[in-house]
């Protein structure tokens, strides 16, 4: 019997309400039926992908830009497939929905030993593997789906993280009652008394500093701080520096930036700067070891202050429950202005070389190639950069007002940008997504081309063909055979993946070929764009060249 309003329709809704316009998946015969909903949801499209964990990246990009993302897969085998995806959502706290369709209730209550299972009639084996790597699961029944969807998409929102729903077959088409309300977010807030005494006996301690310096990070991003983090800047005086993983937190042309921090591979001014500050106000920043250079920094923890979005802790005190936006705008009218000729700045763009970019007769080389991409970056751009060379040269690379960045230093999984791609470009089509990716990333995950052409959407694809796994290289086995890779015919791709789809592709391998290619991609306003540059394989950014002697050393 089909019901007016069902289960399917209820997540949906909620879906809908978290602002989430696309679905991302691989279909299997645990989700047909629910995918037909999915279909004729209006204001959901359907994106499917090549493979499992191709969804899964696809919605970190999606989720990164839009705020929230979903993807359905089939039990077992697809749900493994994108596990690898969801790690990654988790560990650089992205708020994503992975749904698994699964066999009838019928069928689990009874241990029977179906397709897609170990064959132990068990079924709860992969919703438990979801547990280290989503902060909410659920196996939904007609009788608690409502609830319980509620539960989980709400711990979505709150913790930024994804979460786990499996969702049987013959669930999704049962009969449920419609929202009465908004899916209530249990807002965060501050306690006053605490927040009272946090400034108390924490605006002294700025207030007495002389070379106080503000470090952000990623989780400004993700809990959309970033005005609030302007306006602190601003009432303060403070010198603003970020890890790379927070790149797009802060505007880098602003006259307080004075850098992408890295631990001891930062420029000499900006490393005495941090490295000495007597006060380091430690904003949404978790540092990594490939974000401050292999844990190279050398400043005293007793002289951080940090602030997360949920809580701020100093002199081994927490102060708690503090919300991050509430700690900057009271902190903001509490602390005195410094006096910016005693702060020692010495803006970022003050510090860079000031020289026009002009082309030579020289092959492409990775240092030019960024040098020239910062000057073909535009305002509101989204700039993704994948793991190992391309990250590295886009850390230091000065971006402009208003860029979204997207990378994965944390989780570091390679492939993970280009269907990141596909995803942060349906999040936001009037934005131009710009995508920067090495040949031995890119052939893990080259399928999902076929989906950019198919959804018909227009980034400018940087493909930078040095001949294998060059960061890989630079750590260890140089000329060893397992960093190698076959070699494609890169350029005749998009015609190989969607005859039918539009693209223009070049391959460059001089300065002079590249402004060719450049000026092509700015006038390009209807087509997918697909630049493959040429490099030596040996040739690497400054930053991942003095990184890469770090990890070969922490890995002894």
């Amino acid at each position: 019997m089909k019901y007016e309003y069902t289960v399917g329709n209820y997540l949906l809704d909620r879906l809908s309400e978290l602002g989430i316009r696309h679905m991302f998946g691989v279909p299997g015969d645990y989700n047909l039926a629910f995918l037909d909903d999915v279909i004729n949801y209006e204001g959901m499209n359907w994106v499917g992908n090549r493979n499992e964990l191709n969804a899964a990246y696809a919605a970190d990009g999606y989720a990164r830009i839009n705020g929230f993302a979903a993807l359905a897969t089939t039990f077992g085998v697809g749900e493994l497939s994108a596990i690898n995806g969801i790690a990654g959502s988790y560990a650089e706290h992205v708020p994503v929905v992975k749904i698994s369709g699964a066999p009838t209730t019928k069928v689990m209550d009874n241990g029977l030993y179906v397709h897609h299972t170990l064959g132990d009639g068990k079924f709860d084996h992969f919703s438990r593997m979801f547990q280290e790597v989503t902060v909410a699961q659920t196996l939904l029944t007609q009788e608690n789906a409502a609830q319980e969807i509620d539960r989980v998409l709400l711990a979505c929102l709150t913790e930024k993280r994804p979460v786990h729903i499996t969702l049987p077959i013959d669930v999704y088409n049962k009969p449920a009652n419609k929202p009465e309300s908004p899916l209530h977010e249990e807002i965060a807030t501050s306690n006053h008394e605490v927040l009272s005494q946090m400034l108390s006996e924490l605006t002294p301690m700025i207030d007495d500093a002389t070379q106080t310096v503000i470090l952000a990070g990623y989780e400004v991003n993700r809990y959309e701080n970033r005005e609030e983090l302007l306006e602190f800047a601003n009432k303060t005086g403070i010198p603003v520096t970020i890890l790379s993983g927070g790149k797009g937190a802060f505007n880098e042309k602003h006259p307080q930036f004075i850098g992408v921090y890295n631990g001891e591979l930062s420029a000499p001014y900006l490393q005495q700067r941090v490295d000495e500050a007597d006060c380091i106000i430690q904003i949404g920043a978790k540092p990594t070891d490939s974000t401050t250079g292999g844990f190279s920094y050398d400043f005293s923890k007793k002289n951080v202050i940090q602030i997360t979005p949920f809580s701020v802790n100093a002199t081994n005190k927490k102060y708690a429950p503090i919300t991050m936006k509430d700690a900057l705008v009271a902190l903001s009218d509490k602390i005195t202005q410094k006096n910016p000729e005693e702060l020692n700045i010495i803006p970022l763009k003050s510090q860079i070389n000031q020289d026009p970019y002009e082309a030579k007769k020289e092959n492409m080389k990775q240092n030019r190639f960024f040098e020239r991409l910062s000057y073909f970056m535009k305002e509101r751009d989204i700039l993704l950069a994948e793991q190992g060379t391309s990250y590295y040269g886009a850390a230091t690379m000065p971006i402009p007002k208003d860029t979204m960045f997207i990378g994965q230093p944390l989780w570091g999984s390679i492939g993970f940008t280009f269907p990141a791609l596909l995803g942060s470009q349906l999040a936001d089509r009037s934005r131009r997504n710009i995508l920067l990716i090495g040949d031995g990333s890119f052939q893990l995950t080259a399928q999902e081309l076929s989906t950019m052409l198919t959804q018909k959407i227009k980034p400018i694809i940087f493909l930078i063909n040095n001949d294998g796994y060059t960061v890989e290289r630079a750590i260890h086995g140089e000329n060893q055979p397992y960093n190698d890779i076959p070699m494609w015919d890169y350029k005749k791709l998009p015609e190989v993946f969607s005859p039918e789809g539009k693209s223009i592709t070049y391959k460059v391998k001089t300065e002079l070929e590249l402004e060719d290619a450049l000026k092509a991609a700015e006038n390009n306003h209807d087509y997918l764009t697909l630049i493959e540059v040429v490099m030596h394989r040996d040739d690497k950014p400054d930053l991942l060249e003095q990184l890469s002697k770090q990890f070969a050393n922490q890995n002894v």
